[in-house]
C-alpha cells in the first residue's frame, strides 16, 4: 500500500491527512509512546483518514475544492472564530485527529461490523447486562472534540450548494 498525503491542492488519488513524521511529532509531544511500537503506521493513517471521511463526511462546514479530489479536505467556505480558513492547505485540528485516530486503528478496526445488542451474558460466576440503548461502537470522544469547530452546527444540517 502506498500512503498518499494530501497537500491542499485537492489530489485525485490521496488517502491520508498527515504523514507519519507528523503522527509521530504529535504524539511525542503528548508523552504518547505508544505511537512508537506502531509497526504499520502508513496504513493506520490511512485506516484513520478512511474513518475521518466515512463519520464526518457528511458534517464538515464548507464545500469541497475540487469535484475530483479523493478526500473531504482542502475546502472552501469553512469559518472558524471568524476568520476563513485558507482552501489550500489541511487544517492542524484535522491532521491531529488524523493522527489521534491511527494509533487507535493501528489496535484495532475503528469501524467494526454492529452485532445484536446483548442485553445479558453469564461467564461463571461473572455476568453484564447492558442497558438499553448502550452504544455498540466505539465512540471517539477526544476527536470530536479536536474536530468540533470545523463541523457544522446542527444535528440534521442539509448542506448548501451553489448554482
Amino acid at each position: 500500500m502506498t500512503m498518499i498525503v494530501e497537500d491542499g491542492t485537492g489530489k485525485s488519488n490521496a488517502n491520508a491527512y498527515c504523514t507519519a513524521a507528523f503522527a509521530a511529532d504529535y504524539h511525542a509531544a503528548r508523552g504518547n509512546a505508544a505511537w512508537d511500537a506502531v509497526e504499520d503506521a502508513d496504513a493506520a493513517i490511512v485506516r484513520a483518514t478512511d474513518y475521518l471521511t466515512q463519520v464526518y463526511g457528511q458534517r464538515w462546514q464548507g464545500i469541497r475544492k475540487t469535484g475530483t479530489q479523493a478526500l473531504d479536505w482542502p475546502r472552501y467556505d469553512v469559518v472558524i472564530d471568524g476568520y476563513a480558513v485558507d482552501s489550500t492547505v489541511i487544517p492542524d485540528a484535522v491532521k491531529n485527529a488524523c493522527a489521534e485516530l491511527a494509533l487507535r486503528a493501528a489496535a484495532g478496526d475503528l469501524l467494526p461490523d454492529v452485532e445484536a445488542e446483548v442485553l445479558s451474558e453469564s461467564v461463571g460466576p461473572i455476568s453484564v447486562t447492558y442497558a438499553p440503548g448502550a452504544r455498540q461502537s466505539a465512540e471517539f470522544r477526544a476527536v470530536d472534540r479536536i474536530l468540533a469547530k470545523y463541523l457544522r452546527s446542527g444535528g440534521n444540517n442539509i448542506p448548501m450548494v451553489r448554482a
